[in-house]
């Protein structure tokens, strides 16, 4: 048996459920003096914006009077550009914040304050790509060799499919023989996922979060330069109060038309965009769920999160933890701070537009239930349930936008043919048409444009005047991508709208998206597939566009740029899944980012670590079974915890129990078991011994010519049952 231990001695943090009613307990004793005229500035800013642009609309829309469609069409322009506006002032404050921090100098890492720490890199995951999360895992440790302070590598699973899982501890062999011996790793599958990925980070927090200062959280398809993870140490050492700092990642490796195309706007946009949260947020940031570093004793203290009452989807478990757990530190008095100085952060996003679309229902539902939480969560701050607002706005604006197109659509429909019916109150012979000041109209048009490409405006500034984009890129590079994220952006914006917009609608009908893993390759989709998928999209262009040209020519032009790209999604959508799309545009210099030429050390690391586990050869369920050797062998990598209250049963566990009466051979059971009842026997070792003694004792006897039934004890009588070794912590 191989001598590794794959978990450390258990050290317990508690970590009780924090009650949302409960006001906040001395929210002001980590508080620093905020700079409240940087918030006051910003959303006084955006209000005065919106409502200047709101009176505008108003007086393009009274020239004869309102109606009732005319009175919704400004309410929902007024939702509409209050998101925008916002977006337009913390662009302006983001790009000052940006160019003034980029004029000051590097300060430099404080070793001996890192010396003294202990943190952990924690990798949740959950039926994950074996080979990519353990190279990460594997070229973590190894940059982590030698550095100052004690870090350790925690694999905390919660995979359901018993092949991934069998893979999962080959790899884990294989990266114990590799990694250096000054980094630990360490691998633990959970038995039962309960509450998804907050309840994994509870679990590891409440059995051996009292060994470690600090966590830093990856994603699965997280990267972080050694440098990035030691200035995050350093900071939270360095801040006291801090419960958490989130750095700003930037996407990479991902090789298709939309993932460069993402890529590139990450990278010029991102910067800016999370200049301006941490300049007006100050201590009172936000967290996004991964490439953050947590104190954990202030996630244990103040941020064990209650199961919402009610059913999916706006009740159970909190599904975007996130945001709650940030709000949850600040109302009990811990700082939350964005970082976007903290460089070397990193994460690939989506490959294909379906992928976006499959991340962003599941990603809907979780803001959805931020509403529950804004409605029962009491002492949060008003920067908090801000932030919470923005989540949840960030898929209603997709709704009101095509609201708006509506809205539009039957105002200029009634007035081309419908007969009207609006009278003043004193009698007169003629109607009250509704008609609009179209001058002014434009001008609005206008001024909305600007407002609402000024964070890409703003970010070609700060693209323009970076020292890495001027050397990496070039200026003329950097305005040609520009251009080309923008074109992309507007034909992709409409689809996005339609995919959203049914999210939410699916939300609010009660309907539950479940939790599928990400898919991350670049394969793409077949056309097919593609078209099906955006069908919805392309019907509406068609609907829309049909419906504009018989209103009028020229209002069609105008809707033009919304529905020419739902009548295109389908194409789009398929050929911007190309990885063969993605490595064109960058032989022409398209959508070019300064980490092409150079990219992160991370990255590159974790990439060659791949061909380590390439030629991983994984058990399978029925050869172990087959070899109890094998069983005992991999006995030391299962977890023997099983939150299972006494008495009670697991039921997977229960059935493949059963099962195994019914089978007279190994492969016939196998055969007979469903994936959860796999993954419940594979957890648990005392079954796995007993029935594989069972079924190997079976095909003995029948060599031997004996009895089945006298082998597998039915013979025996009921004072002298068959037992199986017990495993301490394995359900009954």
């Amino acid at each position: 048996m191989t001598d590794f231990r794959a978990r450390p001695i258990e050290f317990p943090v508690s970590m009780p459920d924090q009650a949302f009613a409960a006001p906040a307990a001395d929210r002001d004793r980590y508080r620093p003096k905020s700079l409240m005229w940087r918030k006051l500035f910003v959303f006084g800013s955006a209000l005065l914006l919106t409502g200047w642009a709101t009176h505008e609309m108003y007086q393009v829309l009274k020239v004869s009077g309102l109606t009732v469609f005319e009175w919704a069409l400004l309410v929902v322009f007024t939702l509409n550009i209050s998101w925008v506006c916002f977006a337009f002032v913390n662009a302006l404050a983001g790009l000052a914040s940006a160019l003034h921090t980029a004029s000051r100098p590097e300060v430099k890492i404080n070793v001996s304050r890192v010396a003294s720490a202990r943190t952990v890199i924690a990798f949740p995951i959950y039926n994950e790509d074996v080979d990519q999360i353990f190279a990460t895992v594997l070229s973590t440790a190894q940059s982590l060799s030698n550095a100052p302070g004690h870090f350790e590598c925690f694999v905390l699973s919660d995979t359901t499919d018993a092949d991934i899982a069998l893979r999962e501890e080959a790899a884990f062999e294989r990266v114990q023989a590799l990694r250096p011996q000054d980094v630990k790793i360490h691998y633990r599958r959970r038995t039962i996922n309960l509450h998804r990925k907050s309840g994994n980070i509870r679990d590891f927090v409440t059995r051996w979060g009292g060994r470690y200062d600090y966590m830093v959280v990856y994603d699965a398809d997280s990267y972080m330069e050694r440098d990035a993870i030691l200035r995050l140490v350093d900071a939270m050492q360095a801040a006291p109060k801090a419960g958490l700092i989130q750095t700003i990642p930037q996407l990479v490796g991902v090789e298709t038309l939309f993932g460069r195309y993402q890529q590139f706007a990450a990278a010029l946009y991102g910067p800016v965009l999370g200049h301006g949260i941490a300049w007006w947020s100050q201590k009172e940031g936000n967290f996004w769920g991964h490439n953050a570093i947590i104190r954990i004793r202030a996630l244990a203290e103040a941020a064990g999160l209650p199961v919402i009452p009610g059913r999916a989807p706006f009740g159970g478990t909190i599904m975007s933890h996130d945001f709650v757990e940030a709000a949850m530190l600040r109302r009990a008095g811990w700082n939350v701070e964005v970082r976007p100085e903290i460089g070397g952060s990193f994460e690939q996003g989506p490959p294909t537009i379906i992928d976006l679309v499959v991340r962003d229902r599941r990603w809907c539902q979780g803001n959805m239930q931020h509403m529950a939480v804004l409605l029962k969560a009491r002492g949060l701050t008003f920067t908090s349930r801000f932030h919470l607002i923005t989540g949840i706005f960030s898929y209603l604006s997709s709704p009101l936008w095509l609201l708006f197109i509506c809205i539009g659509m039957v105002l200029s429909l009634q007035n081309s043919f419908l007969v009207p019916d609006y009278f003043g109150e004193g009698a007169t012979l003629f109607p009250s048409w509704p008609v609009i000041d179209s001058e002014r109209a434009l001008n609005l048009f206008m001024a909305t444009m600007v407002i609402l490409f000024t964070p890409k405006i703003c970010g070609l500034i700060y693209g323009l005047s970076n020292r890495a984009w001027r050397k990496g890129v070039g200026a003329w590079r950097t305005i040609l991508g520009t251009l080309t994220e923008t074109a992309l952006s507007v034909l992709t914006a409409p689809m996005l709208m339609v995919t959203q917009t049914s999210a939410v609608v699916s939300v609010l009908s009660g309907q539950d998206s479940g939790w599928a893993p990400q898919r991350r390759g670049d394969d793409g989709y077949s056309f097919a597939t593609t078209f099906r998928h955006n069908l919805p999209a392309t019907a509406l262009g068609v609907v829309l566009t049909v419906s504009a040209v018989v209103i009028s020519p020229i209002h069609a032009a105008w809707l033009a740029p919304a529905t020419l790209g739902l009548i295109l999604s389908a194409p789009v959508s398929y050929f911007t899944a190309k990885s063969r799309a993605g490595r064109k545009a960058k032989e022409m210099g398209l959508l070019a980012t300064p980490h092409d030429g150079t990219p992160p050390a991370s990255s590159t690391a974790s990439i060659a670590a791949r061909e380590e586990f390439g030629r991983l050869r994984p058990h399978t369920l029925q050869s172990l079974l087959q070899e109890p050797h094998d069983i005992h062998r991999r006995s030391y990598m299962v977890d023997p915890y099983w939150p299972v209250a006494h008495g009670d049963v697991h039921v997977p566990l229960a059935v493949a129990r059963a099962r195994a009466e019914k089978a007279a051979s190994i492969p016939e059971f196998v055969s007979l078991l469903k994936p959860n009842e796999k993954m419940a026997l594979l957890n648990s070792c005392k079954d796995m011994r007993g029935l594989s003694f069972r079924f190997l004792s079976v095909r003995t006897s029948e060599k031997r010519g004996w009895p089945a039934a006298f082998a597998s004890g039915a013979y025996r009588t009921a004072s002298r049952p068959v037992r199986t070794p017990r495993v301490k912590g394995d359900p009954a």
